[in-house]
């Protein structure tokens, strides 16, 4: 999952690359928030891919007419919801789950537990800091084969594709930029990734 993709180059190199899906932050509750017709040109250039749009306090009615406009396969939630509303929404709903410092295992657990029924999975985009200790990774790594959990590739110590293989989390999340200006891109540390997780 590549989030944030604001434009062309991004969107086109990832899809190129084999990522699962793009995310568009659409909310306008976001200062980096795109229209609608921004992201109908930009996923009109791709294919093979999976359109997430990303929501913040938008009411599910607006949240529903954006999917049908931008023709969205999910969205992405930055903040849990009612049932009810959730049950509401025309397309599954991943929620961007936050690291919570010294949250007790059971806590983690029983919110997993409480939140897994609405959810299409979870995504822990952003590492805290410092990073987690090996008896939390452990229990990461039990969370990840219990819950479709998609993780930042920021969570890796060093090699991510042996970080990969011992979590075997649903998917690597990794982040979209800023083109240098129209057309011009730098993908070193994107490629990077990629290469580590091809097979």
């Amino acid at each position: 999952m590549v989030r944030g993709i604001n434009n062309l180059s991004d969107a086109r190199y990832c899809a190129g690359m084999g990522a699962d899906s793009l995310t568009f932050r659409l909310d306008p509750a976001f200062a980096d928030h795109l229209t609608p017709a921004v992201v109908k040109e930009l996923s009109g250039w791709v294919s093979g891919v999976q359109l997430v749009g990303e929501f913040d306090t938008l009411p599910v009615a607006d949240i529903n007419a954006l999917v049908l406009e931008c023709g969205l396969h999910a969205v992405l939630l930055h903040r849990a919801r009612p049932a009810q509303e959730l049950a509401q929404l025309t397309v599954p709903a991943f929620y961007l789950f936050a690291w919570v410092l010294d949250m007790l295992p059971e806590d983690v657990t029983r919110r997993f537990e409480d939140l897994a029924p609405h959810y299409l999975g979870f995504v822990l985009a952003s590492p805290p800091t410092p990073l987690p200790k090996p008896a939390e990774i452990n229990r990461l790594t039990e969370q990840a084969r219990a819950y479709p959990l998609w993780l930042g590739a920021g969570f890796a110590p060093t090699a991510l594709r042996a970080y990969v293989e011992q979590l075997r989390p649903a998917g690597i999340v990794l982040e979209g930029g800023d083109e240098i200006k129209p057309g011009l891109r730098d993908f070193d540390e994107m490629e990077a990734v990629f290469e580590q997780l091809e097979e």
